[in-house]
């Protein structure tokens, strides 16, 4: 036990001490102007961090035009449909295309409430005081998931153009419609504890949960719209060709003109963490989204393993999903992903020494945002040091068009998590895939969600 300090008070003095030493130093007062008048990123940037980043890659896949994600925190189902769009687009030698953000929100929305109210009814006895019920009540409905979790979605329901089911207002500014699912959420768990608490029986809870996802059904109807069942499609080829199907479904839809085997995907994680070894898969608990779908799993291995995985797919010609912090050493002006372009360290003569591992103990750092390797700069070492990224914040984002770049500093420090074809994974680590999996608590900073 530490011993109560007897003067823990900032005295007068003390803060007089501060503000001369501060003054004593003209870098001091001179980063105060620029922050002050600029803003503190922009006063911080650093033009030769800048200059070491051009906006040139030797390996450099072509995508259609950008997405934008808007005021939605909906990621990672652009960044996954942005995958799966590159794959018609050149299977088809398309112009452009895209896919429904929309479509597979509905459908995330309603899968999400079912599988909530099904914790629910798991968790009927839970005090409504304890760390878990109020973990998992805190935001019972958001927009933010992971590749797993879209995975799910693809294989129950497919895709679909979203010229057949394009956003509305509540998908592309979705807080005021998450305020009141998440409201009716909650309304919906007090009225199975009554239920439970008046003698209904586990059939009963299940009927009642039935009979309230009626009601989920029919208020994403209202903010949504309802998804088509099926459409009609029609792809014209930069040479005028046509390929046409009528009267088909979500499902057919992504077997035919996406055609990946979504299966054959897996997410690896690097976690640093001395309760994660690496070699280990993982999952967490309560973290999902379709109640008989597949549970969140990783494979924590080496950044190194990582980044050698991602490179062996963009070579083969398609792209890498990812997860990372996008909030870390970020200038938006630029499209930039830099801790040289962004030397905060430097402009307020303070070392920051945070491991990546203590990052994420220390809940200074986690996975919050997820986008698109599209390239990568191989050096003369065939080492990467510059990685091309897609993002879905429109094409103002940025100097290029929406597209980002980042530093393999960055890679190292603030990713967190890619989606790959197991087959880039040496047999080694694709046999690790199959071990027992360890479950992590459900606040776990690997179970925090891309928005």
């Amino acid at each position: 036990m530490i011993e109560k300090n007897e003067n823990p008070a900032l005295s007068e003095a003390l803060a007089a001490s501060y503000s001369e030493a501060f003054h004593a130093d003209r870098a001091n007062e001179i980063a105060a102007a620029a922050s002050v008048h600029d803003g503190f990123i922009n006063a911080a940037a650093d033009y030769q961090g800048l200059q070491k980043l051009p906006y040139s890659f030797s390996i450099d896949l072509k995508q259609g035009s950008i997405t934008n994600q808007k005021h939605s925190g909906r990621c990672w189902l652009f960044s996954a449909l942005n995958i799966f769009r590159y794959e018609i687009i050149h299977r088809y030698d398309l112009e452009d295309f895209e896919l429904s953000q929309n479509y597979m929100f509905f459908y995330d929305k309603l899968e999400r409430c079912n599988y909530y109210l099904n914790n629910m009814i798991r968790l009927i006895d839970e005090p409504s005081d304890s760390r878990l019920f109020a973990f998992l009540s805190a935001s019972p409905i958001g927009d933010g998931g992971q590749w797993d979790m879209m995975a799910n979605i693809v294989r129950k329901y497919g895709v679909v153009p979203k010229n057949v089911y394009p956003d509305g207002a509540n998908s592309i500014k979705s807080a005021d419609f998450n305020q009141y699912l998440s409201t009716l959420l909650r309304q919906f768990t007090v009225d199975l504890r009554k239920a439970h608490q008046a003698g209904a029986s586990a059939k009963e809870l299940q009927d009642i949960r039935r009979s309230q996802m009626k009601t989920v059904y029919r208020v994403l109807c209202i903010a949504l719209g309802e998804p088509p069942k099926t459409f009609d499609v029609t792809l014209r080829s930069k040479d005028g060709t046509l390929n046409r199907d009528f009267g088909i479904n979500g499902k057919q839809f992504f077997h035919k003109y996406v055609g990946l085997n979504i299966d054959d995907y897996v997410s690896i994680i690097n976690a640093p963490t001395a309760d994660k070894p690496f070699g280990r898969t993982y999952t967490v608990k309560y973290l999902g989204n379709v109640c008989e779908g597949s549970p969140v799993k990783y494979l924590n291995l080496p950044i190194e393993k990582i980044k050698a995985a991602a490179i062996l797919q963009l070579k083969d010609g398609h792209p890498v999903w990812f997860g990372s912090d996008c909030m870390k050493y970020r200038l938006n002006t630029e499209g930039v992903f830099d801790p040289d372009s962004l030397p905060m360290d430097r402009f307020l003569n303070v070392p920051f020494t945070l491991t990546k591992g203590e990052r994420l103990t220390y809940w200074d750092s986690a996975m919050d945002h997820a986008m698109v390797f599209l390239g990568v700069n191989l050096n003369g070492d065939d080492k990467p040091d510059r990685w091309r990224i897609e993002n879905s914040w429109g094409e103002e984002s940025g100097l290029n068009k929406g597209y980002w770049i980042a530093s393999d500093k960055w890679f190292n420090e603030y990713v967190y998590q890619i989606a790959i074809n197991k087959k880039y994974l040496s047999p080694e680590d694709q046999a690790l895939l199959s071990q027992p999996v360890i479950e992590l608590e459900p606040w776990d900073p690997m179970g925090t969600l891309a928005d």
